[in-house]
């Protein structure tokens, strides 16, 4: 059971556990060890299946979030950003071609969903960096539940918290901490003089729950660093917060999946060879798709089957601009 710390007058400090040796490089972190340990291993074939699960996912909200399309929007809404979308690839193809040439040559004979999807991640792959982070997001809520070590985990899924998990106390079961998740891909992420405002919009979120029993503690996990844990202070040697720990990996993926950093990383690898894929990659809409290939039939580019079938075609579209196209490749 938790045990309150004597003498301490901090407003915002939390009574978990924490660890008391001076001397240790872990002084006032979470003391681990008075909580519940993994009861269970999940089995790698349950791991991969999270894998898959969570790909899938995190492409899914990485197309939402490159369209800037909001939970809560009218499916007519939707569509109509769909098609929007689409005939703004074209825009995309021509104005960002590098090489006329080159290109017509490349997509000749080539179906135009084919050349739509390369030319949507091309589009947006400044967005898709954010895709790896939203992938271990779900593969740790998943495998954090599969492990049945936590009570409860919750997708939060703000822009402060990702999720919120549940631990009991080892010789309480009936205590709680609760843990507010941030998840990065690297620890200079939240780096610099963006970490203060971070730390203190994470502790906000918890400190607001209404549902919350017992003490919080907030993380910044970190998905792809290697090191243990840590809370981070300033240029004087203060704590930004001491209820707010950065975990690197070595320390974030046991204490969720039982499984190590590089365990973890090798399955996601082997779900990845299988799936034949890079993992980071947007879901392309039909839609989308279907807005582009009318587009392209609309300025003569592609035959009657969906087919780039006129390289010269081709780059005579790429080399005029709309002003000084014909009225034929205007329609």
């Amino acid at each position: 059971m938790p045990r309150k710390q004597k003498n301490d007058t901090r407003a915002n400090w939390q009574n978990y556990p924490r660890i008391k040796d001076e001397d240790s490089q872990y002084f006032n972190c979470l003391d681990d060890s008075t909580l519940v340990q993994h009861p269970l291993k999940i089995s790698v074939e349950q791991v991969k299946a999270f894998i898959k699960t969570a790909i899938e996912d995190a492409n899914a909200k990485s197309s939402r979030a490159v369209l800037s399309i909001k939970p809560d929007e009218t499916p007519e809404k939707v569509m109509q950003k769909y098609k929007k979308a689409g005939k703004g690839l074209l825009n995309y193809f021509r104005k960002y071609c590098v090489d006329p040439a080159a290109t017509a040559h490349q997509i000749q004979g080539k179906h135009y969903t084919f050349v739509g999807r390369d030319l949507f991640r091309r589009s947006t792959l400044h967005k898709e960096r954010m895709n790896a982070g939203w992938r271990y997001q779900y593969l740790t809520i998943h495998c954090a539940r599969g492990t049945k070590r936590f009570d409860s985990v919750s997708d939060i899924g703000l822009k402060e918290a990702d999720f919120n998990a549940i631990i009991p106390f080892a010789d309480n079961p009936k205590e709680h901490l609760n843990l507010f998740v941030s998840v990065k891909n690297r620890g200079n992420t939240i780096g610099g003089q963006d970490f203060p405002k971070a730390v203190e919009k994470l502790e906000k979120v918890a400190s607001s729950d209404k549902n919350m029993r017992g003490d919080y503690l907030c993380v910044f996990g970190i998905a792809m660093e290697k090191g243990t844990r840590s809370i981070r202070r300033d240029n004087q040697g203060r704590e930004y917060s001491l209820n707010t720990e950065v975990w690197l990996s070595d320390y974030f993926w046991p204490f969720f999946t039982n499984y190590s950093y590089e365990e973890m990383m090798t399955l996601v690898l082997e779900v990845l060879e299988e799936l034949h894929e890079s993992g980071d990659q947007a879901e392309v809409p039909s839609e989308v798709l279907e807005a582009f290939g009318a587009a392209c039939r609309s300025a003569g580019l592609i035959d009657q089957n969906g087919n780039f079938n006129d390289a010269r075609k081709v780059v005579s579209f790429i080399c005029n601009p709309p002003a000084t196209q014909t009225s034929k490749e205007k329609k």
